[in-house]
């Protein structure tokens, strides 16, 4: 069973029924305090958005969302109801995973319920899973957090699992209002352990999995239910998208460019790297999902050193608003991203500012800088 529609019906039902909502005129919100304005310098060269719709107003976060919740076996993340709504109850985690090509094939990325990938340094890319309504027997390899993940976590209500990270990143996680919900090899928290793996330096054998974390959670009290964040979900795609066969994501390393091919036979977007089909180990399946969200968001140079090559860490400004591709079906709708403050969900809206459904499954968001040029063909 999925919600479909009738999460749509709740959100409008919220709006007082109308067919337009008429955004409230306010101000670009300010960055989470958590991230001082000290570490992070202005870039040396102004960042110029790709083509977009003009997204000056912002909405009342509530009258989208409502208070509704959704029915107790239903998935808040992928719109799916599960065999076992107990699963639903336990509190989500976000698990740094590398994408390094010494990393391939990882292991359990198909059993996430929403896939983030970003970039890190070098032109490499980075995922942070959401683990919540499936089990995973094995997760990996764990790797270091970025400053995005000051973020990610809030999303999802979810506990952040990572191996580590940069001296002045984990200074930032420890002081901040996530500080009470994570989980890390380096501060030799349980739940992890090592595999030797012919071929994989040491970096890239820490392992976890759903079973391991839960247990820790259970024993630390972290056993909140994740609340409804706003998203909708239909099985039919949004009226005026267009075909969207492919889609080439350039994120500038031939190692992390990413391509998916949608399949009509299986309705869903399978994932190529390197021109291979990009394998989880934990299956030995490709992996593909029903939706594939592009964010563009800002990227800020930091003067935050986060290796002996002296790459520098980048923030991902993931508040405000902005332009966004939602890939489902074979086709794609041009819309908007939202998420005004902090505590608001990040949510998907069309250039009208009402919601766009996703197409009950999983998700994989690809966060991308602004100037990037993500093609999709028919």
């Amino acid at each position: 069973m999925t919600v479909g529609l009738f999460l749509i019906g709740l959100v409008l039902a919220a709006c007082g029924g109308e067919k337009t909502i008429t955004p409230e005129q306010v101000t670009t919100p300010s960055a989470p305090a958590v991230v001082p304005t000290t570490a992070l310098p202005t870039p040396s060269e102004p960042i110029t958005p790709a083509a977009s719709a003009t997204v000056t107003p912002t909405i009342d976060i509530a009258k989208l969302v409502g208070d509704q919740t959704l029915p107790e076996a239903v998935s808040p993340f992928t719109g799916l109801e599960v065999d076992d709504p107990a699963r639903l109850n336990r509190m989500p985690a976000a698990v740094k995973i590398s994408n390094s090509p010494i990393a391939r094939p990882q292991s359990g990325l198909s059993k996430a319920d929403v896939v983030i990938e970003h970039l890190a340094e070098g032109d490499i890319t980075r995922f942070t899973a959401i683990f919540h309504s499936e089990d995973a027997g094995r997760i990996g390899s764990v790797r270091s957090a970025r400053l995005i993940d000051l973020e990610i976590p809030v999303l999802f209500d979810a506990f952040l699992v990572y191996s580590g990270a940069n001296g002045e990143v984990s200074r930032l996680i420890e002081s901040s209002d996530i500080a009470g919900t994570i989980l890390s090899d380096e501060h030799k928290d349980s739940g992890f352990y090592r595999l030797n793996i012919p071929g994989k330096t040491y970096e890239h054998t820490l392992f976890t999995d759903t079973e391991l974390l839960q247990q820790v959670a259970v024993a630390k009290g972290w056993t909140s239910r994740p609340r409804y964040r706003g998203w909708t979900w239909s099985e039919k795609p949004a009226v005026g998208a267009k075909p969207a066969r492919t889609i080439e994501i350039p994120y500038g390393s031939e190692y992390s460019n990413v391509r998916y091919v949608y399949d009509p036979k299986t309705a869903d977007y399978k994932r190529w790297v390197l021109d291979e089909p990009h394998i989880d180990d934990l299956t030995n399946e490709q992996l593909a999902t029903p939706n594939v969200v592009v964010l563009y968001a800002n990227h800020v140079p930091t003067l935050i050193v986060e290796d002996v090559l002296g790459s520098k860490s980048t923030e991902i400004q993931l508040w405000g608003q902005g332009r966004m591709q939602m890939f489902r079906d074979g086709k794609v709708q041009e819309g908007i991203w939202l998420r005004p403050k902090r505590e608001d969900p990040l949510l998907f809206l069309d250039q009208d500012y009402k919601p766009l459904p996703l197409k009950p499954g999983k998700v994989w968001i690809e966060i991308v800088p602004l100037d990037m040029a993500v093609t999709a063909t028919p």
